[in-house]
Parts: structure tokens; C-alpha cells; sequence
């Protein structure tokens, strides 16, 4: 019996010390998972930390404002036009005898052009001088016959006179049918087209040319009708043709148009310019720059340094503050736009640092870096 308790006894005591192994086990275990919560908590606090000393900052390029006299300008597309071009036209009949001028030719006002072959003309020409002389003649001898001898009748007094009066018209009608089968150039020009030769058959109204006058020359443009208090007679305008290279032209306006165009709701304008070298063709297209207003002083910006934004549009300027560099939103007031640029009417003052790179990258607040300053 007391072999059995002893042998109890042992056994009792082997399970103890396994209990207290298996209990420190897990007290071990415990603090394990405890540190590594404590860890963890520690690493989070860290990384709040970092995170909350990260400051983002923007590289941007700065333009600094300055004044400057601005142009609005009226921009049209124009084309040219000869100043006077006609087609030349037969007023007699008869078969081509000679040419005077060739295509490519000047020529002056009343040149000859063209002879047409007179003479059935001529030969009745001298018909009606002849019969022209002699009432002519008669005429005379029966009016001093009656006025100073008191010969004769009133009637054939009054016949002889018709006589003479209607032969004479007859000769003149025809010396001016002789005259015009030589066709002259009805101004100075040049004889761009030649539509006869020699021996070709013509008749009233057949062309025989072509006339171009292209010094000076015309340059029309279609003006839209929201423009029509802007534009006058005598307003400038300035015209370049990419076709004849960078040459600027500038010339009064000379004529606007009275009324609107229903079809593309403009009024016409016209202008001339000098073109003695004619190098400016007829229908060459230019580009046409009319002055609408001139603000002094103004505000001007490239229009790409703007962000539109929901209502209207914005900038951003360099400012400082608590002696950082930081970004700073603008709303604007815009006014009139030439090309690339607009004028700033509100928002934006003179000496301040326009952001024009890196504005569409930036917030309000935003620390900024400048990377480069461009000159106004």
C-alpha cells in the first residue's frame, strides 16, 4: 500500500511538472505576441511620422508680368483681284489681217490690238464722202440762192439741208465702223489670253482677248457682321501672302460694303494695294489683319498659361509664404485675344510671377521650385 501511494505520489508529480512547462510555454508565447503587437504599433506610429513630414513640390517656369501696349486684331481671309479685267470683243466683221500684240504683252490705252480686214468698209466710206460733198455743195448753192436772191422754194431750200445734214451723219457712222476694225486695248494692261490668229473669221461680239490691269491691284474680304461698328473706310489693314513669302503689306480700306450677305452673314471690304512688279496674282488668297482696338497698359498672357476650370478660367502665381515658395490660384477677368495671347483685365497684377509651366500640375498652396524664369 504505501508502495501504491509512493508510486501515486510519482505520478503526480510528473504530471505537475508538465503542467508548469506547458504553462510557461504559453507565457512565453504570450509576451511573443505581445512584443509583436507592441512592434507592430510601433512601426505604424513611424510611418504617420514620415507620411506627415512628405511635402509635395512642383518644379514650374515663372514669367514675371510687365505692361504692354496690346492690338486686338481682326483676322479675314482675303483674295486678290485684278483692278480691271475685260474680255476683248469684236465690233465689226471681216477675217483677221494682222496682230499687233501677243499674249504676255503690255500695252497701253488705245493701242492696237488686232486689224480686221476693211475693205468693203472703206470702199463705202468714199461711196458716202463723195455723195457727203455733194450735198454738201448743193446745200450751200440753194441757201444763198434763197437767203440772198430769194430763188427758189422753201421746200427744196429745206431738202438740200437734210441732204447735207443726213450724208454727213452717214459718212461719220461709217468712218467710225472703219476706225473700229483696228480693236483697241480699252486700258493699259497686259494681254494675258489671245483667243484669234491671222485669217480667223470674226463678227460683233466675237473675243478676240483678253485684258488684265493688275497695278495697282484688289484685295476683297468677307468681314463678319458682329464686326460692323469696327470696321470703316480708311481703317488699316495688313495683308501677307504665304504664296510670295513674308512681305508685309499695308493699305487703307477703300470700300465696305452696305449690306450683309445672307449666306455666310458677312458685308464686303476692299483694299489696294501697289503691286508694280506683279508679283500679287489675281485669286492669290492672303491673310488679312484689321485693328480693332489698341489697349494700353495692358495685362497680356500666353493663353496657354491659363487652366479652365468650371466657371471661367484661372492662373497661379509664385508667392511666399513663411518664407516658402508656394503656388497661388487667381481667378480672372479676360478681355480681348490676339492670336495666343489674351488680356488679364482682372486678377493678376503687374510684377507678380505668372506660373506658364507646370501651372496645370500644381493646387492652390502647393510648395512650387523654380526651374527656369522666361522674359515676358
Amino acid at each position: 500500500m504505501i508502495r501504491n501511494r509512493t508510486t501515486d505520489s510519482g505520478m503526480n508529480g510528473t504530471m505537475f511538472d508538465r503542467f508548469r512547462t506547458w504553462r510557461g510555454l504559453a507565457a512565453i508565447g504570450a509576451l511573443s505576441m505581445l512584443a509583436a503587437c507592441g512592434g507592430a504599433q510601433a512601426d505604424g506610429t513611424q510611418d504617420a511620422a514620415a507620411s506627415e513630414e512628405f511635402v509635395r513640390v512642383i518644379n514650374v517656369e515663372v514669367s514675371m508680368i510687365e505692361p504692354e501696349t496690346f492690338v486686338e486684331e481682326i483676322r479675314l481671309t482675303s483674295v486678290a483681284m485684278a483692278s480691271q479685267d475685260v474680255m476683248i470683243e469684236a465690233e465689226e466683221s471681216g477675217r483677221i489681217l494682222e496682230l499687233y500684240a501677243d499674249r504676255g504683252d503690255r500695252v497701253e490705252r488705245g493701242d492696237a490690238i488686232v486689224k480686221i480686214d476693211d475693205a468693203i468698209l472703206r470702199a463705202q466710206v468714199d461711196q458716202s464722202r463723195a455723195a457727203a460733198g455733194l450735198a454738201a455743195q448743193t446745200w450751200e448753192r440753194r441757201k444763198r440762192l434763197f437767203e440772198e436772191d430769194q430763188v427758189g422754194s422753201e421746200i427744196a431750200y429745206l431738202e438740200a439741208r437734210a441732204m447735207a445734214e443726213q450724208t454727213s451723219a452717214t459718212l461719220a457712222s461709217l468712218e467710225e465702223r472703219l476706225a473700229r476694225t483696228v480693236v483697241r486695248a480699252p486700258f493699259s494692261g497686259i494681254l494675258d489670253e489671245r483667243h484669234i490668229d491671222v485669217g480667223t473669221m470674226v463678227g460683233p461680239g466675237k473675243t478676240v482677248g483678253r485684258i488684265v490691269d493688275l497695278n495697282p491691284i484688289k484685295v476683297f474680304a468677307g468681314v463678319p457682321e458682329r464686326y460692323a461698328r469696327d470696321v470703316s473706310v480708311g481703317a488699316e489693314a495688313i495683308l501677307r501672302f504665304e504664296a510670295i513669302g513674308d512681305e508685309v503689306y499695308t493699305s487703307a480700306i477703300r470700300y465696305v460694303g452696305a449690306t450683309i450677305n445672307p449666306s455666310n452673314r458677312t458685308f464686303p471690304i476692299e483694299v489696294e494695294l501697289s503691286n508694280a512688279d506683279g508679283a500679287i496674282k489675281p485669286e492669290m488668297v492672303s491673310n488679312m489683319s484689321i485693328i480693332r482696338q489698341q489697349v494700353e497698359e495692358a495685362i497680356v498672357v500666353p493663353q496657354d498659361a491659363l487652366v479652365r476650370v468650371e466657371d471661367g478660367y484661372v492662373a497661379y502665381v509664385v508667392v511666399e509664404r513663411s518664407g516658402v515658395q508656394v503656388a497661388e490660384v487667381r481667378n480672372l477677368e479676360l478681355g480681348p485675344t490676339r492670336r495666343n495671347l489674351v488680356v488679364v483685365e482682372k486678377g493678376l497684377s503687374v510684377g507678380e510671377d505668372l506660373i506658364i509651366i507646370g501651372q496645370k500640375s500644381v493646387a492652390d498652396g502647393d510648395r512650387v521650385n523654380l526651374v527656369g524664369t522666361q522674359e515676358s
